[in-house]
C-alpha cells in the first residue's frame, strides 16, 4: 500500500507514543508479567475510549486471540458532533470553495493512530520475552510477521530472530498421491520464499494481492482497505513482513507445499538494505512497478535483476497486458483495468510454473529463517548481551543430546535414568503397600525395604552430565540469563523432539496402513500379526520419544526424592538445593508437573518441599486453585493458553501428560475484589487419552479426575463437540469425582464449557442442549451414587450446580479449516465470557493458602492409593482446624468450669455459715451470665475472625450445643453438690446445736475456773495441771446422754455379702489370699475363668482343652468384652457408692450389699448373651476387686462422719483453744481480747480451708494454661502421657493405659499435678498459696472496719450486731462459726476488738505463710481433681481392633466419627492370629489397607478389613485411614517389652506374629519423638 516516503522523523515516534502512552517504555521495556495477571473482567474491547487505551486492549485481545485486536478503534464518551441541520439549504453559489483542496484543515484535525503503528509500537517498547509471546500470538491469528525492522531511532535494521523461534507450522505436502504430514518450528523450516516489492505509488494493494495467494479469506498482511487504514503511519515503512502458506493436503491447495512470502512495506526504491537482502533470499520477486517507462530508477533496477537466475515477476500499473513469459523465467503483466481475482489466479498459475521450473535443478533456492542470522548489516536480537548468555548453556546440553546421535526416544533412558524404569517400579511398589496380603506387617517391611533399595539405586545412578550442566546453569545465572537459558532449551529440546516425532508419526501412518490393508486377506494372518506387533512396538516408540523441559525438571525430582529418603550426600550437586531452583521457576511463571503422566504418580516429597520452597519466597499466599478437566485433544490447554495466557503445552505431538500447576498473579486492582494473591491453575492430561492402554485407563482415568476436583475450588469441564458417546465418558468419570469430594466433605464448584458448538447463538438449541446435559448428570449422579454407596436422586444433591449459569457454549476455534484458518473470534468471546464466571465464582469463593494446598494433595493422594477414597481420606487441613478448635473449645469449658468453682465456693460459704438454705438453678444461670456471654461472644468471634471459616462452620451449630450443655451441666452439678450441703447441714443441725451448746458450757466453765485460779495466773504448768484434771470431767458431763461412732469391719461385711450370695467361705478366703482381684482389670488372657464342665460352643471337653492349651479359649474380641464388663461394673459400682450420704449418716452393710446385687446382675446378664460360662471364681474376683476399690472412700468418707459426729473426739479437737480461753481470763483480759482471741481460733481454721481451696483452684488454672500437657486439646494430653509411660517405662502402667485407659489418664493427671506442686514448681505454688493469704487477710480487715463501724455509729450497737455484721461481710469467703455473745456482752470498746483481732489474725497469717504446701492434700478443692473433670470429660471409646482410645475432646462428637492417631499393633491389646497362640503386629492402619480380613465374634462370618466399618455398630462409627503404620512409639513398646507381653497374655511373638528386625533398631528416643511427628499430621 501506499504511504509516507520520508523517514519518520525521531519527534513524530515521540508523538506517536505519547499518543499511546508508551514513551516510557522505550527504556523500561513491558514484559509478559504486565499482561499475564489475573485483571478485572473487560467489556467489549472492540474499541477504546481514548488512545492511551490502544496498546494494552490491542495486547490483551491478542493474547486472547481475537484477531481482530488490529482493527481496536477509538471511540469517545461523548457522540455529540456539532452538525449544521439536515434541513439547511444548501448554497450551491459556495460550490467552487467545497470543491477547492482541504490541505488546511486536515493539518489541523489529528488523524487515528495506524493500527500497524500500534503493532510496531507495542512491538518496540517490549522485552524479548513479550515480543516472542506477542509474535506467537500473532502466528496463530494467521497474521503476518516482522522479519526485517528498521529501529525508530537508530534506523538499524533488525532481525528478531529471537523473536520467532517459538513459531511452529504444520502442513500436509503432497508428492505423487501421497500426502506427509511436517511440524516444524519457522525458523528451521526450508521453504521457497516469494518476495514481494513496490516501486512508486500504485492503485494496487500489494498486500491485498498477497493475501489472496495465502487465505482469501482473511487479511494475513495490513493493506489499506482494512479498517482502521490511514494514509499516515510512522512506523511501518521499511518493515518487511513474513508469511507462510500451508497446504492442507487436500486437492483444492493454492500449493501443494509450504511457501514463505515476504512484504517489504513502503517504496522499495527507498529501502535499499531490505530490498538487497530480500532479492538475495528470495526464490521468486515479484514487483509492482507503476510505470517502466516515466520512472528510470525503478526501469534500471528491474533491468538489473533481469541478469539473474531467479524467476521475476513484474506488474506494470500503466499496462493492460496479460502475463507474458520472457527469457530466463522473467514473467510481465499489466495491471490496469484487470480484476484482483484474475490477478490472483494468473499469478499463483505463474508460481506453481516457476518452482516446478526450479525443482531438480541445482540452483533451486531455499530459505531458512536462521540463515538470515549470517548476513552482515543487520542487526539480530539474539545478540543482546542476556540473550547470548542463556544460550551457549543450552547449546551445551542441546549438543550433548545430538552427540551420538541417539534417537529422542533413548535420550531420556541414558541422560535421565532415575525417572524410567527405577521410578516405574517404585510408583507400582508404592501403590501395592496399600493392598497388601498375608502378614500385612511383614509384607509392608518387605515393600519399605524394595522401595529404600529402588531409591538407592536412584542415588547410585551416574549424575549425567545433563543433569550436571542444566542444574549448573540454573544455580549459577542471574535470573534474566536463567529465563533466557530455560527459553533456549526449550526452544532446542522442542526442535530436536518436532523431527523425531514427525518421523515416528509417518512411520506409524505406514505401518497402520499396511495393518489395515492386511486385515482383508485372510491367508495373511502371520503377517498380519507380525505388522500388528511392530506398529505396538511404534506406538511405545511414539510415547518414549516426547521429551520437554518438564523430564529434566522430573528427574531433579527424582534425585531430590531418592537423597532425601536415603539421606545420601551427593559428590556432584546439592539436591537438597533443588526444591528453591524449582520454587522460582513457579514463582516467575513455569508450570510444575504435580503428578508424573508416564508413572501415574505423584512424588509427594517432591511436591511438598518445592510448595514450602514457594511459600518461604512468598509467605504463605492465599489461592484459588482452578482445575480442568476434559478428554483428550478436546481443546484444555488452548482453553487455558487463550484465558490466561498460559504456557502449557497444546500441540497434538506434545499433549500435557499427567497434571501441571501453574501459578497466576492477580493484579493489585482486583485484589479488592478476590479474596486470594494468586490463582494455581492444574490442567491435566485429557481423560481418556490414547497413550493410556489397557483396562487400567478408568481407574487411571478416575484417579486423576478425583484428585484435581478435590484440589480445585473450582473445577472447569471442558466438553468438545456433540458426541454423546464422549460427554457420557467424561461425566460419568467427572460426578464420580464429585460424589467422592461430597461423601469427604470438600465442596468444590464446577463450570461446564462445551466447546465447538456449531450455532452458539441459537437460544433454543442451547436450552435443548442444556435440558439433555442435566439428563446426563442425573443419570450419571445416580450411578456414581450408587458405585459410591451415596444417596443421590440427581446432580444438584452432589453439588452446588445452576443448569443456567454453570454451563457455557464455546464457538468452534478455528474460522475455517486449518492450517489456515485463524482463530474464531466467537471462541474469544466466548472464552473471556467462561473467564468472567470463573472470577465472578472466584470472589464468592472461600481462598486457601499454599500449606494448605499442599496438606491437600498429600491427603488427596493418599487416599487415592487405597482402595477406598472415601473411607481412606483423611483431610489434614479439617482435622488441623479441628484440633486447634477442640483447644478453643477447652479454654471456654475452662473459663465457664473456673467461673462455676467461684460461685460454688462462695454459695458453699454461705450454706456453712447459715446464710443461705436453698440453691435454685435459676440462681446459677443468672450468676454465671456474664462469664457465658463473653464466652459465646469469644466463641462467635473465633467462628467469624479465623481464615478457615468455611470449614469452621460445619461445627459452629455442634459446639454452641455442646458450650450450652457444659454451662447445663456445670450448673446442674453445682446444684447437687450444694443441696448436698444444705441436706448435710440439715442433718447435722442437732448435732451443731449440741455442739454449740458444749462450747458455751465449756465456755462458761472456763471463765468460772479462771475466776477461781486468778491468783495463779503466772504459773503456766499449774494453770495447765488444773485444767487437765478438770477437762475429762468437764468432757463426760456433758456427753454423758451421747453416743460415740462405732469402728467398722470391711473386711467381715465383704466376707458376709458373699456367703449370703452364695459363695463358700474357702472359695472367697482363696480369693483374697491370692490378689489377683487387685489387677483383674489388666489381666492378659481371662481363659483360666472359662468353666470347662459347661461350656457351650467348644465342643469336646478334649477339644476344649487342646485349644486352651494351644491358643487360649477366648478371641480378641472377647477377651475385650470380659474386660470391659470388669471395666464397667467398677465404674458404676463406685458411683453407687459415693451417691451415698456416707460423710452424713455413716456406714451401713446394705450400701456393698447393693453393689453386690448389682455386680453379679450385669455378670449373670453378660453370660447370659454368650455362648459359654465363667467359674465362680470370676465373679468372686470382680465383686473382691469391686470391694477394693470402693474401701479408701468408704473409709474416708465414714472417718470424717467420725469427726463430725462423734461429740467426744470434736471436744477433744477443741481442748487447745478452750486451754488459751481459760489462761488468758486467768491473766485478767478484757472480754474484748478472749473474744478477740476466741474469734481469731475459729478464723484460723476457716483461713486454712479457703485458702488451700482457692490456691488448689488457682493452680490448677496455671497448670491448665501453662503446663504443656494441659494447656491443649485431648490429643496433646495423650501425647504426653504416651511421652510419659516410655520415659518411666513400668510395663503395669503400659498395661493399665491399655486396658482402662481413663484410670492410667487419671493417674497421670494426679502425679503430674503433684511434681509440679511440691517439686518443680514448689516456689510458684508458695507465691499463689501467700497471695491468697494476704486477700483473705484483707478481707477481714474489711469486715472488721465494717462492723466496727456499723457498731459504732448505729445507738444499738452491741456485740452481737458486731458479731452479724462481721459474718455477713466474710460469708462468701469463710466458713465462720457462730459463738454465743452472751458471755461477751460487757464489751462496749470495739476499736480495740478490731485492734485485738487485727494482731491475732496477722500473727495467724504470718504463720501461714510458712505453711506446708502438704495441706493442700486435704482442702475440700484439689487441683488434681479439677483438672480430672476437665481433662478427662472427654471420648474414651477404644479402637475395636487395637483398643487405642479416641483423642476427641468432646465425649460425645457425634456425627464426627472416633478416631485416633496413636493406633498400635494389635499385639499390645493381646491380638492374636485366629485359631493360633501367635501374637498379631499388624497395627490396624495398615489392615485397613490391605486385602486381608477379620472374622465378626464366635462367628464363621469374615469382613474385609478394607470394609472394616461392616464389621458392626463398634466399627462403623470409628474412622481408621491407612498411614503405613509410620507410628515407631508401638514398635518400640513391643520390642521393649516382649517378654512381658508373652507372659502377660500367655501368647508368643513368633510365625506370622515374628518381630521385624527393623522394629528392634528403634530406640527410646526416637519412638517418643515419632508421637510429636505423628500428633502434627493428626
Amino acid at each position: 500500500m501506499s504511504g509516507n516516503t520520508e523517514k519518520p522523523s525521531q519527534t513524530e515516534t515521540e508523538t506517536l507514543l505519547d499518543r499511546l502512552h508508551l514513551q516510557d517504555k522505550v527504556q523500561h521495556k513491558l514484559s509478559p508479567a504486565d499482561f499475564l495477571q489475573i485483571r478485572p473482567p473487560v467489556k467489549q474491547m472492540d474499541h477504546v475510549t481514548s488512545e492511551k487505551d490502544l496498546a494494552h486492549t490491542f495486547l490483551h485481545r491478542l493474547i486472547m486471540l481475537d484477531y481482530r485486536a488490529r482493527y481496536t478503534s477509538v471511540r469517545p464518551d461523548s457522540t455529540e458532533v456539532t452538525t449544521e441541520s439536515d434541513d439547511t439549504e444548501i448554497d450551491y453559489s459556495d460550490l467552487e470553495a467545497f470543491l477547492k483542496p482541504t490541505e488546511n484543515t486536515n493539518e489541523k484535525e489529528q488523524t487515528s493512530v495506524h493500527p500497524m503503528d500500534i503493532q510496531m509500537a507495542v512491538f518496540h517498547c517490549s522485552d524479548s520475552f513479550l515480543k516472542q509471546m506477542m509474535i506467537t500470538k500473532l502466528s496463530q491469528c494467521q497474521y503476518a510477521l516482522p522479519l526485517l525492522v528498521p529501529d525508530p531511532v537508530t534506523k538499524e535494521i533488525q532481525f528478531p530472530l529471537w523473536t520467532l523461534r517459538e513459531v511452529t507450522k504444520t502442513w500436509k505436502v503432497t508428492q505423487c498421491d501421497s500426502v506427509t504430514m511436517k511440524s516444524v518450528p519457522v525458523y528451521k523450516a526450508e521453504t521457497p520464499l516469494v518476495s514481494f516489492f513496490r516501486l512508486g505509488s500504485l492503485s494496487v494493494s500489494k498486500s491485498q494481492l498477497i493475501n489472496t495467494l495465502i487465505n482469501n479469506r482473511h487479511d494475513t498482511f495490513f493493506h489499506r482497505n482494512c479498517p482502521g487504514s490511514t494514509k499516515s503511519r510512522y512506523l511501518m515503512d521499511g518493515v518487511a513482513e513474513i508469511a507462510w502458506y500451508c497446504p492442507a493436503g487436500k486437492p483444492n491447495d493454492n500449493f501443494n507445499d509450504c511457501i514463505a512470502f515476504c512484504n517489504l512495506h513502503g517504496d522499495a526504491l527507498l529501502t535499499e538494505k531490505q530490498r538487497d537482502i530480500l532479492i538475495e533470499k528470495s526464490s521468486i520477486n515479484i514487483f509492482l512497478v507503476a510505470s517502466l517507462q516515466s520512472n528510470e530508477e525503478s526501469r534500471s533496477l528491474i533491468s538489473s535483476l533481469f541478469k539473474s537466475h531467479k524467476p521475476l515477476i513484474c506488474f506494470t500499473g500503466d499496462h493492460s497486458c496479460d502475463a507474458v513469459k520472457t527469457k530466463n523465467g522473467i514473467y510481465i503483466m499489466g495491471l490496469k483495468d484487470k480484476n484482483l481475482a484474475d490477478v490472483s489466479e494468473h499469478l499463483k498459475k505463474i508460481i506453481r510454473e516457476a518452482l516446478s521450473s526450479l525443482d531438480g535443478s541445482s540452483l533451486k533456492p531455499s530459505f531458512q529463517l536462521e540463515t538470515m542470522a549470517e548476513l552482515s548489516g543487520i542487526r539480530v536480537d539474539e545478540t543482546d548481551p542476556a540473550c547470548q548468555r542463556g544460550k551457549p548453556a543450552a547449546m551445551e546440553i542441546i549438543n550433548l543430546l545430538k552427540k551420538d546421535n541417539m534417537d529422542v526416544s533413548q535420550i531420556k533412558d541414558e541422560f535421565l535414568p532415575r525417572q524410567g524404569k527405577l521410578w516405574h517400579q517404585w510408583s507400582k511398589i508404592h501403590r501395592e503397600m496399600f493392598k497388601l496380603r498375608g502378614g500385612a506387617e511383614m509384607e509392608k517391611i518387605q515393600k519399605q525395604q524394595k522401595l529404600m533399595n529402588i531409591r538407592q539405586k536412584q542415588c547410585a545412578a551416574s549424575f549425567s552430565k545433563l543433569m550436571d550442566l542444566f542444574i549448573g546453569s540454573l544455580s549459577s545465572l542471574p535470573q534474566t540469563d536463567r529465563e533466557y537459558f530455560l527459553k533456549w532449551c526449550q526452544i532446542f529440546v522442542d526442535a530436536l523432539c518436532t523431527d523425531d516425532l514427525s518421523s515416528i508419526f509417518q512411520d506409524y501412518d505406514k505401518k497402520w496402513s499396511e495393518v489395515l490393508a492386511l486385515k482383508n486377506k485372510w491367508d495373511k494372518s502371520d503377517l498380519l500379526l507380525r505388522k500388528q506387533t511392530e506398529l505396538e512396538d511404534i506406538s511405545k516408540k511414539l510415547q518414549s520419544a516426547t521429551f520437554g523441559l518438564e523430564h529434566i525438571f522430573r528427574e531433579m525430582g527424582q534425585i531430590y526424592e531418592a537423597h532425601k529418603t536415603t539421606q545420601r550426600e551427593s559428590r556432584h550437586t546439592d539436591w537438597s538445593k533443588y526444591p528453591e531452583l524449582a520454587a522460582q521457576l513457579m514463582i516467575s511463571g513455569h508450570p510444575m508437573e504435580l503428578m508424573d503422566g508416564d508413572a501415574g504418580h505423584v512424588p509427594l516429597t517432591w511436591i511438598s518441599s518445592l510448595l514450602e520452597e514457594v511459600i518461604k519466597k512468598l509467605g504463605d499466599q492465599r489461592v484459588f486453585v482452578l482445575s480442568v478437566l476434559g478428554l483428550q485433544s478436546s481443546g484444555k490447554s488452548t482453553m487455558l493458553n487463550t484465558m490466561f495466557g498460559l504456557q502449557f503445552a497444546v500441540s497434538a505431538g506434545r499433549c500435557t501428560k499427567g497434571a501441571f500447576m501453574q501459578l497466576l498473579k492477580v493484579s493489585e486492582e482486583m485484589k479488592k475484589d478476590l479474596k486470594f494473591d494468586y490463582v494455581l491453575v492444574v490442567d491435566t492430561e485429557g481423560l481418556r487419552a490414547l497413550e493410556v492402554e489397557g483396562n487400567n485407563t478408568l481407574h487411571h482415568d478416575n484417579e486423576l479426575a478425583t484428585l484435581v476436583v478435590g484440589l480445585g475450588n473450582l473445577t472447569l469441564i471442558n466438553i468438545f463437540g456433540e458426541n454423546p458417546s464422549d460427554m457420557q465418558d467424561i461425566l460419568q468419570i467427572v460426578v464420580q469425582a464429585f460424589v467422592r469430594m461430597k461423601k469427604v466433605k470438600l465442596s468444590p464448584s464446577c463450570v461446564f464449557v462445551h466447546q465447538n458448538v456449531t450455532d452458539v447463538a441459537a437460544a433454543e438449541k442451547n436450552m435443548d442442549g442444556k435440558r439433555r446435559l442435566q439428563e446426563k448428570l442425573d443419570q450419571m449422579a445416580k450411578l456414581a451414587a450408587k458405585e459410591e454407596v451415596f444417596n443421590a436422586e440427581c446432580f444438584s444433591d452432589v453439588i452446588v450446580f445452576d443448569i443456567q449459569k454453570d454451563v457455557k457454549y464455546c464457538a468452534q476455534l478455528w474460522e475455517g479449516s486449518p492450517p489456515m484458518a485463524p482463530p474464531n473470534p466467537g471462541y474469544s468471546e466466548s472464552i473471556q465470557e467462561v473467564k468472567n464466571t470463573i472470577l465472578s465464582k472466584a470472589s464468592e469463593s472461600a481462598e486457601i493458602t499454599l500449606s494448605q494446598f499442599k496438606t491437600n494433595i498429600q491427603d488427596l493422594w493418599t487416599a487415592l492409593l487405597n482402595v477406598s477414597f472415601v473411607f481412606s481420606f483423611k483431610n489434614t487441613l479439617e482435622i488441623a482446624v479441628y484440633r486447634k478448635l477442640e483447644v478453643q473449645y477447652g479454654d471456654w469449658t475452662w473459663t465457664l468450669r473456673e467461673n462455676m468453682l467461684s460461685i460454688e465456693n462462695q454459695l458453699h460459704y454461705r450454706i456453712e455459715n447459715g446464710k443461705l438454705d436453698e440453691v435454685e438453678s435459676s440462681y446459677l444461670i443468672e450468676e454465671t451470665r456474664q462469664k457465658y456471654a463473653e464466652v459465646t461472644e469469644a466463641m462467635t468471634k473465633y467462628f467469624e475472625d479465623q481464615t478457615e471459616k468455611e470449614i469452621l462452620a460445619q461445627w459452629r451449630g455442634l459446639f454452641k450445643i455442646k458450650i450450652e450443655e457444659f454451662r447445663n451441666e456445670q450448673v446442674n452439678r453445682v446444684k447437687r453438690k450444694l443441696d448436698g450441703v444444705i441436706q448435710q447441714k440439715k442433718d447435722q443441725k442437732m448435732m451443731d446445736d449440741k455442739k454449740s451448746e458444749f462450747e458455751n458450757k465449756l465456755l462458761q466453765k472456763s471463765k468460772e475456773l479462771a475466776h477461781k485460779l486468778k491468783d495463779k495466773a503466772k504459773d503456766e504448768k499449774e494453770l495447765q495441771r488444773q485444767f487437765n484434771s478438770v477437762w475429762s470431767s468437764w468432757v463426760t458431763e456433758l456427753t454423758a446422754d451421747t453416743k460415740r461412732v462405732e469402728d467398722i469391719n470391711l473386711e467381715h461385711d465383704q466376707f458376709t455379702i458373699l456367703q449370703e450370695l452364695g459363695f463358700e467361705l474357702s472359695l472367697i478366703e482363696e480369693c483374697k489370699r491370692s490378689g489377683r482381684y487387685k489387677k483383674i482389670s489388666e489381666v492378659g488372657d481371662y481363659s483360666e475363668y472359662i468353666n470347662a464342665s459347661e461350656q457351650k460352643y467348644l465342643g469336646t471337653m478334649i477339644d476344649a482343652f487342646q485349644k486352651y492349651a494351644s491358643v487360649g479359649a477366648f478371641s480378641d474380641k472377647e477377651q475385650q468384652q470380659i474386660r470391659s464388663l470388669i471395666i464397667k461394673a467398677e465404674k458404676e459400682s463406685l458411683d453407687i457408692i459415693k451417691s451415698k450420704p456416707l460423710d452424713t449418716r455413716g456406714y451401713t452393710s446394705t450400701y456393698l450389699c447393693e453393689v453386690a446385687n448389682h455386680v453379679t446382675e450385669k455378670v449373670q446378664k453378660f453370660l447370659s448373651e454368650r455362648k459359654y460360662t465363667l467359674r465362680k471364681e470370676f465373679t468372686v474376683d470382680l465383686l473382691l476387686h469391686v470391694f477394693y476399690r470402693a474401701e479408701s472412700w468408704i473409709l474416708e468418707s465414714h472417718n470424717k462422719f467420725k469427726m463430725n459426729n462423734d461429740t467426744i473426739i470434736y471436744l477433744e479437737s477443741k481442748k487447745t483453744q478452750y486451754y488459751t480461753i481459760f489462761r488468758s481470763f486467768c491473766k485478767g483480759n478484757s472480754s474484748a481480747v478472749v473474744f478477740g482471741e476466741l474469734i481469731c481460733e475459729k478464723l484460723k481454721a476457716s483461713t486454712l480451708e479457703a485458702v488451700c481451696n482457692k490456691t488448689a483452684i488457682d493452680l490448677a488454672g496455671k497448670m491448665r494454661c501453662n503446663f504443656p500437657a494441659f494447656n491443649g486439646n485431648r490429643l496433646n494430653l495423650e501425647k504426653h502421657m504416651l511421652k510419659s509411660l516410655a520415659e518411666k517405662e513400668k510395663f503395669d502402667d503400659f498395661i493399665m493405659y491399655v486396658t482402662n485407659p481413663r484410670s492410667q489418664t487419671e493417674a497421670f493427671i494426679k502425679a503430674e499435678v503433684e511434681k509440679y506442686i511440691f517439686k518443680d514448681h514448689k516456689d510458684e505454688a508458695v507465691n499463689v498459696l501467700k497471695t491468697n493469704i494476704d486477700d483473705i487477710k484483707t478481707r477481714v480487715s474489711e469486715a472488721l472496719f465494717t462492723a466496727t463501724k456499723k457498731v459504732q455509729t448505729s445507738k444499738e450497737g452491741d456485740t452481737d450486731m458486731w458479731l452479724n455484721e462481721f459474718s455477713n461481710v466474710i460469708k462468701d469467703e469463710l466458713t465462720f462459726d457462730n459463738i454465743c455473745s452472751e458471755n461477751f456482752s460487757d464489751i462496749n470498746n470495739f476499736e480495740f476488738l478490731k485492734e485485738e483481732i487485727k494482731k491475732g489474725f496477722t500473727s495467724i497469717t504470718e504463720e501461714m505463710s510458712s505453711l506446708s504446701l502438704d495441706k493442700l492434700k486435704d482442702s475440700r478443692q484439689k487441683s488434681d481433681e479439677i483438672l480430672i473433670n476437665q481433662l478427662c470429660n472427654c471420648c474414651w471409646v477404644t479402637c475395636p481392633f487395637c483398643a487405642a482410645v479416641c483423642t476427641n475432646t468432646m465425649k460425645d462428637h457425634s456425627p464426627d466419627d472416633h478416631s485416633a492417631p496413636f493406633h498400635q499393633p494389635r499385639a499390645v491389646a493381646g491380638g492374636r492370629w485366629r485359631n493360633t497362640n501367635e501374637m498379631c503386629i499388624d497395627f490396624c492402619t495398615t489392615l485397613v489397607g490391605s486385602d486381608l480380613y477379620f472374622y465378626l465374634e464366635s462367628s464363621d462370618r469374615s469382613v474385609p478389613y478394607k470394609n472394616y466399618r461392616d464389621g458392626g455398630p463398634d466399627c462403623a462409627t470409628w474412622r481408621i485411614t491407612s498411614d503405613e503404620s509410620k507410628l515407631a512409639y508401638w514398635k518400640w513398646f513391643v520390642c521393649h517389652f516382649k517378654k512381658e507381653l508373652e507372659s502377660h497374655y500367655k501368647r508368643e511373638f513368633k510365625g506370622k506374629g515374628k518381630i521385624p528386625d527393623d522394629w528392634k533398631t528403634i530406640k527410646k528416643g526416637y519412638a517418643i519423638k515419632s508421637l510429636d511427628e505423628m500428633s502434627e499430621t493428626n
